[in-house]
């Protein structure tokens, strides 16, 4: 092989193997660009973000997302356009951030976070509690209660049983907490108060409740969804008495016949003699 062959050989497999990065180089660079092309930069948060916060750097990244994925319209491209806004759906690490979660910026469609926090076809209720009927404070939002209604009934004499504790509504979301200022005595008092989600029929209960007697909140575990059937309870059922008209019927005592007379036993004895010369026989009864 002359020198000339030689180098007509590398030469033909320097451009073989140029040509060849340059294909992978373009491949890689047009695959990026379909890519870009297929991709969007958006907002997304960065952890959970609860209803009513205001979002911050901290809560909030730049993402790729396919495009095909986007909602139509509502995200948002930077992340400055997001600052300082007000939070009224609850929002999961990694999802979108869209206008729809964000308080609008006209006040004049703000209307007030509850009325974004509250599910279609529900109703938020507000009502006065004190510490104690507030669970001493351990009720927030998020917690589900029950309601015990305590109401005086209608009675002539005065008994034990002229109040009646009765749970109401079981299983109810609390909206929001706060305390709100009503006037005893011609002095400004702090009432708390607690906002419910409830639907329509049961904001009713909740309210001619209200009217008529004094609300107690029962705190639930969070993973307690159960509902329980009681009759109510009245000072005599807890003191375990039991009132006159409730006294029970015993059944009367059934007096038996005297058994009959024992018939005397009749023993019949015999004893025999014989002899050669006599033979007897004597019978003696006892």
């Amino acid at each position: 092989m002359t020198r000339l062959s030689a180098i007509s050989i590398v030469l033909v497999v320097a451009l073989t193997l140029a040509g060849v990065a340059s294909y992978l180089v373009y491949q890689f660079l047009s695959t990026q660009e379909s890519k870009q092309r297929q991709e969007m930069t958006v907002v997304v948060a960065t952890r959970d973000i609860p209803v009513g916060a205001k979002l911050d750097a901290t809560q909030l990244k730049l993402a790729a997302w396919p495009k095909e994925n986007l909602p139509q319209q509502g995200y948002f491209p930077d992340v400055k356009k997001v600052m300082g806004r007000v939070a009224v759906r609850q929002t999961s690490a990694g999802d979108i951030v869209t206008e729809s979660k964000l308080m609008p910026l006209n006040r004049a469609e703000m209307g007030g976070v509850m009325a974004y926090i509250v599910p279609q076809g529900h109703r938020a209720v507000t009502v006065a509690v004190n510490e104690v009927a507030g669970v001493a404070g351990f009720v927030t939002p998020g917690s589900r209660v029950d309601i015990v209604l305590t109401t005086q009934l209608t009675t002539n004499s005065n008994t034990l049983d002229d109040h009646l504790s009765k749970i109401i509504l079981q299983d109810v979301p609390v909206l929001a907490t706060a305390q709100a200022t009503e006037q005893k005595e011609g002095k400004p008092t702090i009432v708390p108060t607690v906002t419910l989600d409830l639907l329509p029929s049961d904001a009713e209960k909740l309210i001619v409740g209200a009217k008529k007697g004094a609300l107690q909140l029962l705190l639930r575990n969070v993973i307690d969804t159960a509902s329980v059937t009681t009759n109510g309870m009245t000072a005599s059922k807890a003191l375990n008495r039991v009132q006159p008209s409730e006294a029970p019927v015993r059944a009367p005592k059934i007096k038996h016949a005297p058994p009959p007379p024992q018939q005397p036993k009749v023993i019949m004895e015999i004893i025999e003699a014989s002899s050669k010369e006599t033979s007897s026989s004597v019978y003696k009864l006892r």
